[in-house]
């Protein structure tokens, strides 16, 4: 992309006009870092809330901001997939965010993974150092007001994610006039590379597509069987009383799966095709591990979020051929996630129709997915940017993947009940095919190219008031 683009994000630069500007953001996750360090570029004056060192969520792990305690794993980069769509309009229009995954990328074959710890390190050290953001290291017990309503700032923003805190939940659930949705996602357990027996386990990327950014663990009928029968068998960590366990379906605790039929995982997480073993002898199902650093030191299990035990993760898991010894870095866990009901709570600026000013960022807005929770969050910064100047930002349109993902938040065209969801292509306005017997590869990077063009259009006719 040349640098007089339109969509270029050298035309970000601050705006003294909007230094007089206060907005308040609470969290410093993915989101929250994107709509700070989006803001601050434009000179409005930023306070970021954040609650570590003081306290963490169950899943955290580290101070830094933006930490990932899922997956290192961003998706697909390929823009004629609507994950990899989304990441490239996100470059165009200037994300904080993924311009730090691009420079802290590790080997993932299609995929965009990183460096966890130098990209948090990365994020962490942009928001401290930009001269237009000021730090609060506490924890957030109440909505902060707005100055329509007696407080300090132009506008709030919460970016507190799936993991809320408690009391700052309960105020959210008062303020929903409901009961907070919720459900529950498992992340998988990462294995130290020096514990893998690497003459039974092997590396290689399905299909041979990028480099043998992937680890492959063989399993035999036998072997296969029996590990499912310990899936379905072994101890688990069960929800409180108080809690109906709802999970989300694309990340699914590995037993669960289990649990639906003995074939699942070998049709899905675990499926044989487009890997082979060294030896020539083609296994009944692969586990596969993908690198979680740079220096391919630690593993991550792919598709094994669990909410085993402890003991029963380190027991199973090394009864499969080439991790007997496996040292695990991090265990797989499970955390309830809370979210919004955004159709109902939130208005087209995901602003909340109870409360002048305030707006909601990222996953707990019901986005799922470390790209949408950014995603979300750039697109909120352009609409704080047109609240401070009086102005309303429309919406980008249904045929590219932001117009897509904020389909979904309004719930547009989804006939079920309204639940967390990763970035999809039924989300995005029908393409008809061309021909017949046109396949969907084709269809899709059609509906990529309309994507381009449309978001195109759109920034030239909004990049005068946001960008």
């Amino acid at each position: 992309m040349s640098s007089d683009s339109p969509l270029s994000p050298h035309r970000l630069h601050p705006r003294e006009a909007l230094s007089p500007h206060h907005v308040t953001v609470v969290g410093a996750g993915l989101a929250g870092c994107e709509v700070a360090l989006q803001l601050a570029s434009r000179g409005v004056n930023v306070t970021l809330y954040e609650m570590k060192p003081h306290k963490r969520t169950p899943a955290q792990h580290t101070d830094l901001f933006a930490e990932l305690v899922c997956s290192n794993s961003f998706r697909s980069d390929d823009p004629n997939n609507a994950i990899g769509l989304l990441k490239r309009e996100m470059r165009q229009l200037g994300s904080q965010v993924m311009d730090a995954a691009d420079l802290h990328a590790v080997p993932a074959g299609s995929a965009l993974a990183v460096d966890r710890d130098l990209f948090s390190a990365e994020l962490t050290k942009r928001v401290h150092e930009h001269p237009h953001i000021t730090v609060k290291q506490e924890v957030v017990e109440e909505l902060p007001r707005t100055k329509a309503e007696g407080g300090e700032s132009d506008a709030v923003v919460i970016c507190t994610g799936p993991l809320t805190d408690t009391a700052l939940a309960a105020e959210l659930a008062s303020l929903a006039g409901r009961e907070s949705l919720y459900f529950y996602d498992a992340i998988a357990p990462i294995i130290d590379a020096e514990s893998i027996n690497w003459d039974i386990v092997w590396r290689q990327s399905r299909y041979d597509k990028g480099d043998a950014d992937y680890a492959n663990v063989p399993l035999n009928k036998e072997q296969y069987y029996a590990f499912i029968e310990a899936l379905v068998n072994g101890d688990k960590v069960t929800p409180k009383a108080f809690e109906e366990a709802k999970y989300f379906e694309g990340c699914l605790p590995i037993e669960v799966m289990a649990e639906r039929g003995p074939e699942t995982l070998a049709y899905g997480p675990m499926k044989p095709v487009g890997l082979t073993p060294p030896n020539g002898v083609k296994p009944y199902a692969i586990a596969q591990l993908r690198m979680e650093n740079r220096e391919a030191t630690a593993w991550n299990m792919v598709g094994f979020q669990t909410r085993l035990t402890y003991p029963e993760q380190r027991a199973i898991f090394r009864s499969m051929p080439g991790l007997e010894g496996a040292e695990f870095l991090r265990f797989g866990s499970i955390h309830r996630n809370t979210y919004l009901h955004s159709p109902t709570i939130l208005d087209d600026q995901l602003r909340a129709h109870a409360r002048e000013g305030l707006y909601f960022a990222g996953q707990i807005t019901g986005v799922e997915g470390y790209v949408e929770s950014t995603a979300c969050g750039l697109m909120v910064a352009w609409h704080v940017l047109a609240h401070l100047q009086g102005q309303t930002l429309t919406t980008p349109p249904n045929t590219t993947a932001f117009g897509a993902m904020f389909r979904h938040l309004r719930h547009e065209g989804i006939y079920s009940d309204y639940t967390p969801s990763n970035l999809n292509w039924s989300f995005f306005e029908p393409m008809a095919r061309a021909h017949r017997r046109e396949k969907k590869h084709e269809k899709r990077a059609r509906m990529a190219a309309r994507a381009q063009e449309a978001l195109n259009a759109w920034w030239q006719s909004v990049s005068a008031l946001v960008g």
